[in-house]
């Protein structure tokens, strides 16, 4: 009956450890209790601990995902130091989350980590936005927007993606001319959601595909997120400036 009782204590560790609950302790009174014959015997709980990071895997760039994000902030506490932690974890599904990476399982992979070195390279400076009035900011270079507001910034860096190779977008100092919730591409045939043209055929709309697909490239628009394209058209308006800035790679 000691072998049975071991046995099952034994199983009783293997399914915790199995169901990904990391370790258990099972006190002594624990294997006595499993058996029928020993019925009477003192029941003890089961302890079981969870890995930290257990619902998150340690990506390649892991160190390099810590660091952007301690410099962009407001995605909580990350310790630079290439070890996934809860806290890692979770700042990194926020930010996964904010600019529409998927999976936002929290690995720092290659997606993550190009999406956080441009927005934390992305000086919004570079659009010299005049002390008063608005200014919409495209940084073509590192694939990035954001919106200013009296010499401040108003609406932090985001992603984008401009047009790629044979519909570069343009650069220069342009006005919005024409705004509309959804406007219809004749050339592509789709519809193009939160419209703001700004240069001949050229706007902000939301993208009607997976943002970031490093391949793809927009026909010279500059495609956001829904919820930024949202809040660009919330304070766009006819006449507002948009500064074009650099060029992206490969075009």
């Amino acid at each position: 009956m000691q072998r049975v009782s071991a046995r099952l204590a034994a199983a009783v560790v293997a399914a915790a450890v199995a169901g990904g609950l990391g370790a258990a302790v099972v006190t002594p009174g624990a294997a006595a209790a499993a058996s029928p014959v020993t019925a009477a015997a003192p029941v003890a709980a089961v302890v079981v601990t969870r890995a930290a990071a257990a619902s998150c895997a340690t990506g390649r760039y892991q160190k390099q995902v810590e660091g952007y994000l301690k410099k962009l902030g407001g995605f909580g506490a990350v310790t630079v130091d290439g070890r996934q932690s809860a806290a890692d974890c979770k700042a990194i599904k926020k930010f996964q989350s904010r600019y529409g990476i998927r999976p936002a399982a929290g690995l720092a992979g290659p997606t993550t980590h190009g999406v956080a070195k441009r927005l934390a390279n992305t000086k919004t400076s570079s659009c010299r936005a005049p002390r008063s009035g608005w200014r919409f900011c495209v940084d073509l270079t590192h694939q990035t927007t954001w919106v200013m507001k009296n010499g401040k910034v108003y609406r932090k860096p985001t992603v984008t993606r401009t047009g790629m190779n044979g519909y570069r977008t343009p650069t220069g100092t342009y006005k919005i001319n024409k705004r509309t919730k959804k406007e219809w591409s004749n050339p592509y045939e789709v519809w193009l959601p939160y419209w703001q043209r700004f240069v001949g055929g050229i706007g902000f709309h939301q993208t009607t595909t997976y943002l970031h697909d490093a391949w793809r490239g927009s026909h010279g628009c500059v495609n956001l997120l829904p919820s930024d394209a949202k809040a660009y058209y919330k304070v766009g308006k006819i006449g507002r400036k948009v500064k074009v800035i650099g060029r992206r790679p490969g075009t």
